[in-house]
């Protein structure tokens, strides 16, 4: 398979299984090393190597971002057992048509001035790599994976876990 189909098919397996997750946990290097992670809202749009934010322009996140601009951020979703971990390269934006793109009108309570909030930025993360593990089985068919692993000894085989790239 070709370097390009491969990570197409990875972009699409990450969108996939993105795509009804509501928060994403932010993960930024502080100066001194140490990591913080706090919870995103996910945008409605569609996933196609790019994820965007909106942040507070004078948040800690976004110093953190300036000095160091690789993060992570971590997606769950336990309910269908799906887990995406994704890396990139931070960008802070004030693309006034993008953020009109993209606003909701529940982002008031946190820029009650709207579109025209002088806080308000934009957090784009170009996506490099990514991680997942997803197990579409239901929690029987996970069971007796487990049950299986342990009366054989054999390692359970649950799901599906992918490292893929994303940049191109």
């Amino acid at each position: 398979m070709s370097d390009q189909k491969a990570q197409d098919e990875g972009r699409k397996k990450v969108a996939e299984l993105i795509k009804d997750i509501k928060f994403a946990m932010l993960t930024t290097t502080e100066r001194d090393g140490s990591l913080r992670s706090r919870p995103m809202t996910m945008l409605d749009q569609e996933f196609d190597g790019d994820l965007w934010f909106f942040v507070g322009a004078s948040s800690p996140q976004v110093g953190e971002m300036r000095a160091d601009d690789q993060v992570n951020l971590s997606f769950a979703n336990p309910g269908d057992n799906a887990y995406v971990s994704v890396s990139g390269t931070a960008q802070i934006l004030r693309d006034r048509q993008k953020m009109e793109e993209l606003w909701n009108p529940i982002f008031k309570a946190w820029f009650p001035d709207g579109l025209d909030d002088p806080n308000l930025a934009l957090l784009k993360i170009s996506t490099t790599q990514a991680e997942y593990w997803d197990s579409p089985n239901g929690k029987v068919v996970q069971l007796i994976g487990f049950a299986k692993a342990m009366l054989t000894g054999k390692q359970a085989e649950v799901g599906e876990s992918q490292k893929v790239s994303l940049a191109d």
